[in-house]
This record gives structure tokens, C-alpha cells and sequence, in this order.
């Protein structure tokens, strides 16, 4: 089957619903291999220059986010064009992206609908993957031209929520625990474990039972303010815990959802406001860098800050993630590289919209020696496609949330069964909590 051509016989599309209870686009693709599915995720905290989501605005309908106009798309354009074109699933992943963008004929997708072509090119995706008898994290691979051993992402937990993501008065969205020092992957899921479990009895403690309820990506949200709060939180339970030094931390203020004209307020969520500059915030980031082992950070500044971002990156010694600056978008990361403003891009495939750009853009920032942070959205599914994702990239790190809530959870799962494969076949991988640590450098990614 790996050699024959295989076309696409059908493409149908579903709303079904997102980890938050929201419409999603769900696209079923069937080939002589089989029928391929996917789920299209979904963000709360979304950048300017993302591709466009397509909703309903019905107010009556799922109080205006239902994706029937998408669902419609899919069924009604991109499926029979598509259909038409007679492409070979197993080799022609990137001409069914590229003749979907051009069918949409928007710069940012808002025709067709981002969430209608990202399910059709995830669902291509797998559909690929099953023609070359393959798993998706394989075929993934080749579709990026990357060889070379395997490297396993460090999970990067987001254990504690605050921002659009959470009911708190924290205005930084997530803070983040990742195990460095575990010795695979699967060590590292039970190390974030113990500690996620660890922070919940800290937190019934100090705030009381109350106050371990959890935030959309799993994370808790108890009633804390200040970021050196949720720090020493974490501190207690990885002690608790017994991990010490195999943990490291990470921050994920989403500094645009409380940017204003130059200003930053921290207490954009109702407690006292603190207005910060984006100096003063700069400083407050790096007298927390100085007293809590944190090695990443992402959107500290706001996505137009330019300025901001670039002063702060010449003595950032941590990994400094672009998310809303760069929105997964090639054009943004040629800017921020000009602008020499962060290391490192944060991939959302929802972002951009298709697997193929996602790929590109990946590639773009390895070629200029950045890192690549595979990510999922607030608004997730039980599709655990990024996992296979951030093993074909070789991206040495994803954040799914915590270890907790199905749609999170499926993603740990998904990089835990690619691990015991990649042991069974004795095919040559690491773990990658040394490269995160220390600057390693990955030959076959340069």
C-alpha cells in the first residue's frame, strides 16, 4: 500500500464540542486506507494576527459560536474540490494545504474559515500516515525533512492558571513546571504528576478545600494575586513532592490581554490596578528569574511591543517564547527575527491554520537557530495530534496542560505509547531535558 496512489473518496464534517463546551469543527476524510478523523482546537487568549476562526454569531445558536457556516464549507467547497483534484494522499500533503489556502483566497482564511481547513488538513494528515502505513509522527517527519534520532519532548505542565484562564485575580496566565531532570518521558509525566498532586494538598492547606478547583487548561486557580505567589506554591510542592532539582519552571504571563497604550496592569482582573511600564515589568520578570528556576518565558510583552521585546531579549539569559508576537505566522517570524526579539517560537496549528504552514513556519525558526514550543489551545479535544506533532519536529518541548482533564491528558498518553514503540523497534531516541538545560545542539535540525 505504501507505493500506490490513494485519493480521497470523501470528505464530511460535524460540530462537536471543545474542552470548554464550545462548537468545534470535527473532519472525517476516507481513502482506500480507511476513514481519518481529527478535532479542531480552539483559544481564549487569541492574538491579532491568528487565522481567522469562523463562527456562527447566531446569538440562539451556542450564544453565537456555533461552526455550521464552517461545517457547511467543508461539505459543500473544500471537500468536492478537493475530491476533484484527484491528489495522492500519501505524498500530497502540502498541495492539498496549499490548494485550500488558495481556494480561500483571504490572507488569514476568514472566507473558508481557519477551523474548517485545519480539520481538513489535520484529517489529510492521518489519512497520509495510514496510505504509507505509517505512524502520524513518522509520516509528520518526513513531510518536515527531518532525520536523525528521535528526540522526546520535556512536558511542560501548566499546573497554575491565572489570566483568561482561571476566575482569580492572577494576571499572568500560566505558570508552568517542567521535569528537566527525569530520566524519559514517561518519568517525566509521573514526576509532573506527583508534583501537580503535591501542589493540590499545598494549596487545600494554605487556601483551604475551596480552593483546588481548576482552570480550563487544569490547572489550579486558587485565590493568589502576586506571581511570586504561585511560584512559592510551586516551590512548596515540588519539595513536597521530593523532585528538588529534576523540576525547572516556566512563565506565560499573556502580557496582551492587560497591554494598554504603553502600560501593563496587573490588576486588569478587578483587584487594586498596578500599571506597570514595560521597564518595571521587565524588571519584576527578571528579580523572579533571579530567585525561582525558570527557564522559559512566553509573550512577557505585549504582541506590538516591539520595542519592549527586543530591549529585554540583549540580557534574557532563558528561552524567550513568541506566541501572540509571532501567531505561527512565517511573516511575523522573519520580523521578529529582524527586530532580534525572541529564541523561540510557540506552534499552534490553529494559529495559522494548516499543517503544512505549521511545518514551514517550524522550519523557519530552526533555521535561525531559535527553538520550536509545540502547543495546545484553552479550547482543546481528545484529538491528540500534536503529540506525533512535536515528535516529528523534534521540538524538545510541549506544554498540554496539566495532568489532569481528558483533552490534556491524551497528549501525555499519546507521547508515553510513541515512546514504548520507539523502544520496542530499538529506533535510536533521548529524552530531551539536557538540551533544555544546556544549550545542545541538534545537527539534523540546523
Amino acid at each position: 500500500m505504501a507505493d500506490r496512489t490513494v485519493h480521497i473518496s470523501a470528505i464530511t464534517a460535524s460540530q462537536r464540542l471543545d474542552s470548554r463546551g464550545k462548537p468545534t469543527v470535527q473532519v472525517t476524510v476516507t481513502t482506500g486506507a480507511g476513514t481519518s478523523t481529527a478535532l479542531v482546537p480552539s483559544g481564549a487568549s487569541v492574538g491579532d494576527y491568528e487565522a481567522h476562526e469562523l463562527r456562527d454569531g447566531n446569538a440562539s445558536n451556542y450564544s453565537g459560536n456555533s461552526v455550521h457556516q464552517a461545517v457547511e464549507n467543508v461539505d459543500k467547497i473544500i471537500g468536492p474540490e478537493l475530491i476533484k483534484q484527484q491528489f495522492n494522499v500519501g505524498e500530497d500533503l502540502a498541495k492539498i494545504d496549499r490548494f485550500m489556502i488558495n481556494l480561500d483566497a483571504s490572507k488569514n482564511k476568514s472566507r473558508l474559515g481557519a477551523n474548517a481547513i485545519l480539520g481538513v488538513s489535520m484529517a489529510c494528515a492521518r489519512a497520509g500516515a495510514a496510505v504509507k502505513g505509517v505512524p502520524l509522527y513518522e509520516f509528520l517527519r518526513k513531510e518536515a525533512g527531518i532525520t536523525g534520532p528521535y528526540l522526546l519532548p520535556v512536558p511542560f505542565f501548566n499546573v497554575l492558571n491565572g489570566g483568561k484562564h482561571s476566575g482569580n485575580t492572577m494576571a499572568f496566565q500560566e505558570f508552568m513546571i517542567a521535569p528537566v531532570g527525569a530520566e524519559s518521558l514517561t518519568h517525566a509525566v509521573q514526576l509532573g504528576s506527583e508534583v501537580y498532586q503535591a501542589l493540590k494538598s499545598v494549596i487545600t492547606e494554605k487556601h483551604g478545600a475551596s480552593a483546588i478547583g481548576v482552570g480550563d487548561e487544569g490547572g489550579f486557580a486558587p485565590p493568589i494575586t502576586e506571581p511570586s505567589e504561585a511560584l512559592d506554591l510551586l516551590t512548596a510542592a515540588v519539595k513536597e513532592a521530593g523532585h528538588g532539582e529534576t523540576i525547572k519552571f516556566a512563565i506565560d504571563p499573556a502580557s496582551s490581554e492587560f497591554y494598554s497604550e504603553g502600560r501593563y496592569d496587573l490588576g486588569f482582573k478587578g483587584n487594586k490596578p498596578c500599571q506597570l511600564s514595560a521597564s518595571g515589568l521587565a524588571d519584576l520578570y527578571r528579580s523572579l528569574m533571579d530567585k525561582y528556576p525558570i527557564i522559559l518565558l512566553e509573550d512577557p510583552f505585549a504582541e506590538d511591543h516591539w520595542t519592549a521585546w527586543s530591549a529585554f531579549k540583549k540580557n534574557c539569559p532563558i528561552e524567550l517564547v513568541g506566541d501572540d508576537l509571532l501567531a505561527t505566522n512565517i511573516e511575523r517570524i522573519e520580523t521578529a527575527k529582524e527586530k532580534d526579539a525572541c529564541n523561540s517560537l510557540l506552534l499552534k496549528i490553529n494559529q495559522i491554520g494548516t499543517i503544512t504552514e505549521s511545518l514551514e513556519a517550524a522550519k523557519k525558526a530552526f533555521g535561525y537557530g531559535w527553538r520550536v514550543f509545540v502547543s495546545h489551545r484553552s479550547g482543546e479535544t481528545t484529538d491528540d495530534f500534536i503529540a506525533d506533532l512535536t515528535v516529528a519536529l523534534s521540538a524538545g518541548h510541549l506544554k498540554s496542560g496539566s495532568p489532569c482533564r481528558g483533552e490534556r491528558v491524551v497528549k501525555y498518553n499519546r507521547l508515553m505509547d510513541i515512546e514504548d514503540r520507539l523502544n520496542v523497534f530499538g529506533e535510536p531516541h533521548e529524552y530531551a531535558g539536557a538540551w533544555m538545560v544546556k544549550e545542545k545542539e541538534i545537527e539534523y535540525l540546523q
